[in-house]
C-alpha cells in the first residue's frame, strides 16, 4: 500500500482554493478512479497522466489507483490538476519521496509527452496558495513571470515532467528544448479565449497609442472626457455618425492615471483566469479597455457559462474602461444588467453550480446615434426615420441606467475649418493625463482615512454633510430638484461632478459655477457657466 499527497488550486470565478491531491495505491486489479467532483477535462487527465508519466520513462503502477480531490464538495475543472495528479502517483509509487511534495503546490496541464504546457489563472491560483501559507508552487515554464508577482512564494518553473522528478529526486535535471509556441502561455488552452466569444479586451502592450491630440474640434466632449477620466464618471456621448464619438471613447484609457499595485494585481488575475494576457506583459499596469459588439449577450456581459460563471466584459473592464458603442443597439435587459455593477463595483452571478462575486469597477462609455438613421436633428440631411421607431430607439436606454450616467453630452459634427486645419494646438493625451492625475491627487488627500479615493465614489450624504460648496452655488440645482428635473440620485451626481471641475480647476470648494456647469453636463441645458481651470 502507497499513499502520497500534495496540493493544486481550484479556480472559483476570480479566486482560487487550494484542493490536496491525495493518491493511494492498492492491490488488486489495476484501475484508476478520481474523486472529487472532476469536470469532463479533469476526468480526462487520467489518460493524460498514464500516458505522461510513461513517456517520461517513470514506470506506471499496476495496481488498483485511487486520487481524491480535497475538499471533495468544491467543483474543480480545468487541466491544471494534471501535474499534482503525476506527482501524487509517483509519490505513492515511491518514485518520488512522499515526504517532499505534502507542502508543494503544483499547477500545470500534461502534454502526452509528458511537457507541461501553461493554463490560465496563474496569479489567482498562486494568490491562493500564498494566503494559505504555502511557501513553494511549480508552475509550466513560460508562466514563472506571472507567478512571481506574488512575495513570499519561492516558484519553480519546469517544462517537462521528467525536469520535476529530477529536481525532487536529486537527480540531474535533463535539457529540454523549447517548442514553438510555448515561449508564451497559449491563451487558447483556457478554454475562454476562443473566436467568437468576444471576451478580448484592447490592452495594448506596445506600438501605437491612441491621442487625444488626434481629435479634431470637440472642445466640449474633450473637456467632459477630461471630467470623467479626474472623478471616474459614467459618460454618453450622442450625435451623428462619424462625429468622433468612438475616438474619443478609445483615448480615454491614456487619460487615466497607472493602475496601483493592487489594483494591477486585481486586473492581472481576471485577466489570468480569462486566458488574455498580452504576452511578455505578466504584469498588467495600464488601464484595460475592453468594447464588446451590440450583439452581445448578457452573459458575456456580465458573466456566465457552463458551470462556474467565467468574467464578463464588465469584469475585463476592471479598473479600465467600458465603451458600448451603438448602445441603443444593445438589448435593453442586456443594459440594464449593468445597473446592479455600476452601483456596486461588482457582479454577483448566480448558476444552477454556485454562486459567485467577481470584481466589475470600471469607467462607463456609452455612445448612440440620435436616432436609428443618425440623421435626426441635423438640418442638412432629412431624418427618414418614423417617430414610433425613434421612440423606441431611444427607449431602449432606460431612465434607471441613465441615471446612472453623469456626463451626457452632444457630441457635433466638426466643421471643415477645424477638420482641415495642419496645426490644430489641441492638448495631447499626456498633458491632460498629468490634470487628471493632480486632481486625483486632490481628492485623495480629501478623502484620506475614508474607504473612498474618488469623487464618484463618495455617497451623496456625505458630500452634503461632510464636504459643503460654496454658500449658494446649489441654487439652480435645488430649483431643478423642487421641478421634477433632478432626481436626488440626479442632485447627488451633481454634487460628485461639480468636486471633480473644482479639483481640475484647484479650487477647495466648487463655485456656483462649477455646480452649474456640472448641471450642463447632466442635463444638456446651458446654464451660463464658464469653464474654468480646465483645458480646452
Amino acid at each position: 500500500m502507497g499513499f502520497a499527497r500534495t496540493c493544486s488550486v481550484a479556480l472559483v470565478g476570480v479566486e482560487g482554493v487550494v484542493v490536496e491531491v491525495q493518491a493511494d495505491l492498492e492491490p488488486g486489479v489495476a484501475a484508476f478512479t478520481l474523486v472529487g467532483l472532476p469536470d469532463k477535462s479533469l476526468t480526462e487527465s487520467k489518460d493524460r497522466v498514464r500516458a505522461a508519466v510513461v513517456n517520461s520513462g517513470a514506470a506506471w503502477p499496476a495496481k488498483k489507483l485511487t486520487v481524491g480531490l480535497s475538499p471533495a464538495s468544491v467543483p474543480k475543472s480545468g487541466s491544471g490538476f494534471d501535474l499534482a495528479v503525476a506527482a501524487a502517483v509517483l509519490g505513492a509509487a515511491e518514485r518520488i519521496d512522499p515526504r517532499v511534495l505534502a507542502d508543494i503546490v503544483m499547477i500545470g496541464e500534461l502534454g502526452l509527452d509528458g511537457r507541461v504546457r501553461p493554463v490560465r489563472g496563474v496569479l489567482p491560483a498562486v494568490l491562493a496558495a500564498a494566503d494559505a501559507g504555502y511557501e513553494q508552487v511549480v508552475v509550466p515554464e513560460c508562466a514563472v513571470p506571472e507567478a512571481s508577482l506574488v512575495p513570499g512564494v519561492s516558484v519553480l518553473g519546469v517544462r517537462s515532467l521528467r525536469q520535476l522528478i529530477a529536481v525532487l529526486t536529486d537527480e540531474p535535471v535533463p535539457d529540454e528544448e523549447p517548442v514553438p509556441g510555448e515561449i508564451r502561455p497559449d491563451p487558447f488552452l483556457a478554454g475562454l479565449a476562443l473566436p467568437g466569444t468576444g471576451l478580448g479586451t484592447g490592452i495594448v502592450s506596445g506600438g501605437h497609442q491612441p491621442d487625444l491630440a488626434d481629435v479634431a474640434g470637440q472642445h466640449l466632449a474633450r473637456s467632459a472626457l477630461e471630467v470623467a477620466a479626474a472623478g471616474r464618471h459614467h459618460v454618453f456621448f450622442k450625435g451623428p455618425p462619424g462625429a468622433g464619438k468612438t475616438m474619443l471613447a478609445e483615448r480615454l484609457p491614456g487619460l487615466l492615471p497607472e493602475l496601483s499595485r493592487q489594483e494591477s494585481l486585481e486586473v492581472t488575475a481576471v485577466h489570468s483566469v480569462a486566458g488574455v494576457l498580452p504576452p511578455g506583459h505578466p504584469l498588467v499596469d495600464r488601464s484595460p479597455y475592453c468594447a464588446p459588439h451590440h450583439s452581445a449577450t448578457m452573459a458575456s456581459l456580465v458573466g456566465g457559462g457552463n458551470g462556474f460563471p467565467r468574467p464578463g466584459a464588465v469584469s475585463l473592464a476592471h479598473h479600465g474602461v467600458l465603451f458600448l458603442d451603438e448602445a441603443a443597439e444593445f438589448h435593453s435587459s442586456v443594459l440594464d444588467s449593468l445597473r446592479q455593477p455600476l452601483e456596486s463595483g461588482h457582479v454577483v452571478v448566480a448558476r444552477a453550480a454556485g454562486m459567485l462575486r467577481m470584481p466589475a469597477k470600471f469607467l462607463m462609455v456609452l455612445a448612440a446615434n440620435p436616432c436609428p438613421c443618425g440623421r435626426h436633428g441635423r438640418g442638412d440631411d432629412i431624418c427618414e426615420c418614423r417617430p414610433s421607431s425613434i421612440k423606441r430607439y431611444r427607449a431602449r436606454l432606460s431612465g434607471p441606467l441613465m441615471d446612472r450616467v453623469d456626463l451626457r453630452v452632444t457630441v457635433e459634427p466638426v466643421a471643415r475649418a477645424e477638420l482641415l486645419r495642419l496645426h490644430s494646438g489641441a492638448e495631447t493625451t499626456a498633458t491632460v493625463a498629468e490634470r487628471v492625475k493632480a486632481a486625483r491627487e486632490r481628492a485623495a488627500r480629501r478623502y484620506e482615512g475614508t474607504p473612498w479615493r474618488t469623487n464618484s465614489e463618495v455617497p451623496g450624504h456625505e458630500l452634503r454633510t461632510r464636504w459643503h460648496v460654496q454658500s449658494g452655488a446649489l441654487r439652480k440645482a435645488e430649483e431643478d430638484l423642487d421641478r421634477g428635473l433632478l432626481s436626488a440620485r440626479g442632485l447627488d451626481r451633481v454634487l460628485r461632478v461639480a468636486w471633480t471641475v473644482a479639483d481640475l480647476g484647484g479650487r477647495d470648494r466648487p463655485s456656483a459655477n462649477d455646480v452649474n456647469w456640472a448641471l450642463e453636463l447632466r442635463t444638456g441645458v446651458r446654464r451660463g457657466a464658464v469653464l474654468e481651470g480646465i483645458g480646452r
